[in-house]
């Protein structure tokens, strides 16, 4: 593009041509800051959060937090995955039977969910020796527990799995783990997403915006 002397001498002639090239890159850092910061804005716009939750535990108590929160993350619009590890595996089995022990739990309070309330609001802190040396007592902790969950309105494990299910959760199970304990891929639900091991599974968890390990 030809440039018009009869413009640019006298404008050289007034303002010295350094400071001329100054307030061009001046123009353009303001030009290129206004347009990133557009395009990067655009982008988290755009972008979906996504969270990798590492399911490790096969017990009631432990078998919350994993759906509840992959759950509350669908219901959020984030892409959600479960990894279901080592006895974590029991939560997609068909029927879990999950259960609940007091012993070598010390954060775990006993409140019983029937009586009068001061009765309710007692905390049954049991020492060892008891669930220990009473016969079934890991079936009394357990039926409490799930009688405390249902007064309280909280969905059991089979309703939250499903609600995961529905909300597009992905859950994947440890391949390893399932032939290390001798599992067939029918003892557990069709809604499995995927066999994988942990060489698969880490890559996804390394671009999760939150990982977690349960």
């Amino acid at each position: 593009m030809s440039v018009d002397n009869e413009i640019v001498e006298p404008i050289r002639t007034y303002v010295p041509e350094s400071k001329i090239m100054k307030e061009n890159l001046e123009e353009l850092d303001n030009w290129f800051e206004s347009r990133y910061a557009a395009a990067k804005a655009k982008e988290e716009d755009s972008h979906v959060p996504s969270m990798s939750i590492i399911a490790t535990k096969g017990t009631l108590d432990w078998a919350y937090p994993p759906f509840i929160l992959a759950s509350t993350g669908a219901a959020l619009g984030w892409d959600v995955s479960i990894f279901f590890t080592f006895y974590g595996l029991e939560l997609l089995k068909e029927e879990p039977d999950l259960k609940v022990s007091p012993l070598g739990n010390p954060a775990m309070p006993m409140k019983m969910p029937v009586g009068p309330q001061w009765f309710q609001d007692i905390n049954w802190n049991m020492p060892n020796i008891l669930p220990s040396n009473i016969p079934g007592f890991e079936s009394f902790a357990t039926t409490m527990m799930k009688k405390t969950t249902q007064k309280k309105g909280v969905a059991s494990i089979q309703e939250l799995r499903e609600l995961c299910i529905e909300t597009d959760v992905k859950l994947i199970a440890c391949n390893m783990t399932v032939e290390l304990f001798g599992y067939s891929r029918d003892d557990f639900i069709p809604d499995v997403a995927d066999w994988v091991g942990a060489a698969y599974y880490l890559p996804l968890t390394q671009q999760s915006d939150v990982c977690l390990f349960i």
